[in-house]
């Protein structure tokens, strides 16, 4: 017997679906210039979704555009960390992924004030200000998706990266507590917890860890980086991008509420 579950547009489908047909349906990828905001919009255009692509990074959003020529890809630039100027994105959004995030590297008690503040406007704030936006369009048409690119560093701290885990903590609360509110309405909300992923703000905290520590970026890589985890390799932004593809299958309906470690084994400790 197959058991059968609903596709996004409504009509039923094996629950051994794991490629989702997103045509029709509208994607929200913030942080999409590079890494993997860039693999997700890629990941989401494939699967037929209209996606918008917003980021700081107008020169990222044109290379995006060049390395994917797709009309279902726009691209919005955009400071994310302006809690006003989100007022300008879209609302008729079925999948948000919530991915921009930057790093800074400091100990408590030099870290700089405004970047604190920085980081949790534009990794916490504006991630509930985008889900408040785009929820009620959820709820009327009785399906969304919300899917929080959170990070190892949501399950676990490091020392030097008080802002950034702070951020990410409240990251995945903001899910849980969607997740019970959306459940009602065919809404699910998820973090992906990743552990350090092989993107353009990895390689610069490479950099920042070595001149920290006071070592080699070879051994921030391997006394660092790659200490807490079991498989010594940095995650690939594909990877993260197919997760966030997998939780819109009808595989993944009954996944709430839940943080998804991609992270090596970092967790198993």
């Amino acid at each position: 017997m197959t058991i059968q579950t609903q596709r996004p547009d409504g009509a039923s489908a094996p629950l051994s679906t794991l490629s989702p047909d997103l045509t029709g349906r509208h994607v929200l990828v913030t942080g999409a210039a590079s890494g993997i905001g860039a693999a997700c919009v890629a990941a989401f255009a494939a699967a037929g979704a209209r996606v918008t692509a917003a980021d700081l990074d107008e020169g990222g959003l044109a290379h995006l555009l060049e390395s994917h020529p797709d009309a279902r890809i726009g691209t919005r630039a955009i400071d994310l960390a302006d809690l006003d100027a989100l007022a300008d994105l879209p609302t008729d959004v079925d999948v948000l992924v919530n991915n921009a995030g930057i790093q800074h590297v400091s100990p408590v008690h030099e870290f700089p004030l405004e970047r604190f503040d920085l980081i949790q406007r534009l990794m916490l704030h504006s991630p509930f200000r985008l889900v408040r936006a785009v929820l009620p369009h959820m709820y009327e048409q009785g399906w969304g998706r919300v899917i929080n690119v959170s990070s190892v560093h949501g399950l676990r701290a490091s020392a030097f990266k008080s802002a950034y885990v702070t951020a990410k903590h409240g990251l995945e609360g903001l899910s849980k507590v969607v997740a019970l509110e959306g459940a009602e309405h065919g809404v699910t909300s998820n973090c992906l917890n990743p552990a350090y992923v092989r993107t353009p703000l990895v390689e610069k905290q490479i950099a920042d860890q070595a001149a920290t520590h006071g070592i080699s970026e070879d051994e921030v890589l391997e006394q660092v980086m790659l200490a807490p985890v079991a498989l010594k390799r940095l995650v690939e932004v594909d990877e993260v991008a197919a997760m966030a593809l997998f939780l819109c299958t009808p595989a993944a309906t009954s996944i709430t509420g839940a943080s998804l470690p991609m992270d090596c084994g970092w967790t198993a400790h």
